[in-house]
Order: C-alpha cells, then structure tokens, then sequence
C-alpha cells in the first residue's frame, strides 16, 4: 500500500480527540472507536461509516483491511506506539482501530422489515454475553436482538463491540424499556417463547414452531421477568446434568437458536 501519514506527536490536537473518544462512554454517543481488525472489518462490511482507520506505525497494516478502506474511500493513517499509549492510558492496545459515527439507535421499526426470529433478552447485562449472543443470532439468522435492563449506554460499547466481533451493526440491536418491549410483543403478532429452567418444551421441539418466534432469554439467576414471561406461549428449557446448576445465558441463546435454525433443514 502507499506510503501513509504517521501521527507521532502527542501533542497533535488530533490525538487529543482520540483520547476523549477512547474515554468509556457514559451516555449515547454519536462517534466512538471500533478496535481490532476484526470488528473493524465487519463494521465496514454493515455499512458503518468510518472518519478515519489507523494502524501502529511498527506493525504492518493488515492487507484485507486495507484493501476494504481504499474501496470504501475510508483515509488510513498510522500511530507512533507512544501516542497510542497516551490515547488508551495502557500498554495493552489496539493493533489497528477506527473512529466512527455510530448509527442512530435502531427501533421496532426496524424489526417489522426482515424475517427470522427475535430474541429477547431481559436483564441480561454482563457484556460478554450479549456480544456472544449477538454475534451467534448473525451466524444463526436472527431478525434481531432487543436488550431489556441491559444497563448499556449504546450498543457501540467498546465491550459489546469486541466480544461480538463487530457484528452488533450486522442486525438491529434495540436498547429498550420492559414497557415498551412488552407493548411491542403484545402488538407484533410474534408468537413468544421463554426459555426458562422449567420449562414444559425441550430445544429439538422448537423446529415444529411454524414462523418466526420471539425468544424471551432471562438472566441466568434470575430468569425473564414476569411481566414479559406472563406474555409467553410456550416455555422451553434445555436438559442438563443435575450436577450443573444452570447453562450461561449466551450458551442457551446458542443452543436454542440452532434448534429453529434446523426447523427448515
């Protein structure tokens, strides 16, 4: 690739508004950081547009992702390893990042245009699982996820982010209230499932559910809460060994997800 620009002084204005951009956001944001290559990668791929992608000056920037910036029009430039340490505040930083101006919140909307199933997930919160969950509803051809309680300030959470690999831009991804979830469902003619401990179905039973579903996914302690679970049609749960207590949530959401994938095999 061409000669790059190489942003070395840690005085440049520019590395201040990095800076400010890899402080953990506390509300909506308009603009954030995508890190690792990648998030980036699958970013770029579901459209989101990018101001600019850099890459460490000592490391050679990956060829592929190259190649996407320059047909996407997106500008590359590269960081001196001491400006990067002063924009992440750690010696543990990225190889390659990009800033750019996250998309506006999806909302129900968004759900009414495709096919598949909804999933549901309510008062789940630790980031890992969502981005786990979300990234396998990609894989598994999920219309979409909607994050009830989920305590996240936007869904370009730094977090959320890595651990769905970029793929929370591939779908719709709501941050939503119980209220306006539970409005929505009453409304959506989705049938609904909870996938609950004791639930009365078993996961190969789902594939005789014809249509797309909302599955309704709880906390792995406590469950969904009672004013979405009172609007389920069907409850399911996964067999285990007694000697296990429960199955994370991001597993469940794996295993029930391939059983309604299978259910046009």
């Amino acid at each position: 690739m061409p000669d790059l620009d190489v942003l070395a002084d840690p005085s440049d204005p520019a590395v201040q508004r990095l800076s400010d951009l890899a402080k953990p956001a506390r509300g909506a944001v308009r603009t954030a950081i995508i890190e690792d290559q990648e998030p980036l990668v699958q970013a770029l791929r579901a459209g989101v547009r990018f101001i600019e992608v850099y890459g460490e000056s000592t490391r050679e920037f990956p060829d592929d992702l190259a190649a996407l910036c320059a047909e996407l029009r997106v500008p590359v430039r590269l960081v001196e390893p001491a400006v990067l340490t002063k924009v992440f505040r750690s010696e543990k930083r990225p190889k390659v990042f990009g800033v750019a101006n996250i998309p506006a919140p999806a909302r129900f909307s968004a759900l009414a245009e495709g096919t598949g199933d909804v999933l549901v997930l309510d008062g789940v919160k630790i980031v890992g699982n969502i981005g786990a969950i979300v990234r396998t509803a990609v894989g598994l051809g999920a219309r979409g996820v909607v994050l009830v309680d989920s305590d996240l300030p936007t869904i370009a959470d730094r977090r959320v982010v890595r651990a769905s690999r970029g793929h929370v831009f591939s779908v719709p991804v709501l941050l939503e209230s119980r209220e306006r979830v539970a409005r929505w469902l009453a409304e959506s003619g989705l049938r609904v499932v909870d996938v609950d401990m004791d639930g009365s179905l078993s996961p190969e039973s789902l594939g005789e559910l014809e249509g797309d579903v909302a599955l309704l996914l709880g906390a792995e302690k406590t469950g969904a809460s009672d004013v979405l679970q009172d609007l389920a049609a069907d409850t399911v749960s996964v067999p285990i060994d007694s000697r296990v207590e429960s199955l994370n949530v991001s597993v469940v959401a794996g295993i029930v997800l391939y059983a309604r994938s299978r259910r046009s095999a």
